[in-house]
């Protein structure tokens, strides 16, 4: 696959669950019709996908039936990383990786090395890679930025494709976007600041309300992309409402509560995440409504 399969919007895929918790892969399949015909690409086992409190066996079982249930051919990117660099490229090995195009890769989370730390843990998982690997900086997950010059530094590496950028700091992914290299790709972690990261060079999005709104946020992002940026703005100011909900008690709590309300799945979550509060749902209800 070539960097064009992941510029435009990826969907970061909820797990939907029954109220058991199993995994509910009829509702599963139910999310990838619903997206299938808007979205760019699929995003498996990322953080909505609740990659952590899957199993092993469950993460192999999503991924062999997302990959039998793609009849348009969706490229799929997967989720993969960790705070235990051998751990992660003994995974590489365990993981069948036919019909995957990349990795989507979070820096280490909790031990917060520094900036050598990191840059030698990408590189040591892109070195055994079979597929090309996107960065994943989220701060407010991991307790560690990865910083420009790390990111830049890890841009050389022919196995690494481009950066999720999740910090938040439009300064920063300014300076990503001046410095990288031209086939280094920069994403936008956040839905709402998807335009104005586009506006300085990012070339997408992995979202979390594409899974409820495929249509109406790939239209958005490939407006912007265009350069049509005040359309673009207009339907951004449309998620406002809905965006804030998606996060108040936590993701993809809130986007899963949208979805219920929507007829795609269920709102169950594993623990230690907890069902939406039924006032929680009831604003998203609202918000939806608006929308």
């Amino acid at each position: 696959m070539t960097t064009n399969h992941w510029k435009g919007v990826g969907v970061a895929l909820v797990t939907p669950f029954n109220a058991d918790e199993t995994i509910d892969y009829k509702s599963l399949l139910k999310l990838l019709q619903h997206t299938e015909n808007h979205v760019d690409y699929w995003v498996v086992h990322g953080t909505t996908g609740e990659a952590v409190t899957t199993s092993s066996e469950e993460k192999a079982q999503i991924l062999q039936f997302v990959k039998a249930n793609n009849p348009k051919n969706v490229p799929i990117m997967y989720g993969l990383g960790g705070n235990n660099t051998r751990h992660v490229i003994e995974e590489l090995n365990r993981i069948n990786f036919d019909g995957v195009g990349a990795i989507l890769s979070v820096s280490p989370y909790y031990n917060k090395p520094s900036q050598s730390g990191i840059v030698k843990h990408y590189q040591a998982i892109a070195d055994h890679a079979p597929v090309p690997i996107m960065l994943y900086n989220v701060p407010g997950r991991t307790s560690s930025n990865i910083s420009v010059e790390a990111t830049i530094t890890l841009s050389q590496h022919p196995n690494i494709l481009g950066i999720k950028e999740a910090s938040g700091n439009l300064v920063q992914c300014m300076q990503i976007a001046k410095d990288k290299p031209h086939n280094f790709l920069l994403l936008s972690g956040d839905d709402l600041l998807t335009v104005p990261s586009v506006s300085f060079g990012a070339v997408g999005v992995i979202s979390v309300l594409a899974n409820a709104l495929p249509k109406e946020f790939c239209q958005m992002v490939h407006l912007a992309l265009h350069g049509n940026y005040a359309e673009a703005t207009s339907l951004l100011y449309r998620f406002l409402a809905l965006n804030d909900l998606m996060y108040v008690e936590g993701n993809p709590v809130g986007i899963k509560s949208l979805m219920e309300i929507m007829g795609i799945c269920g709102a169950t979550v594993r623990p230690p995440m907890d069902k939406a509060s039924m006032g929680l749902s009831k604003k998203i209800e609202d918000a939806l409504k608006e929308f």
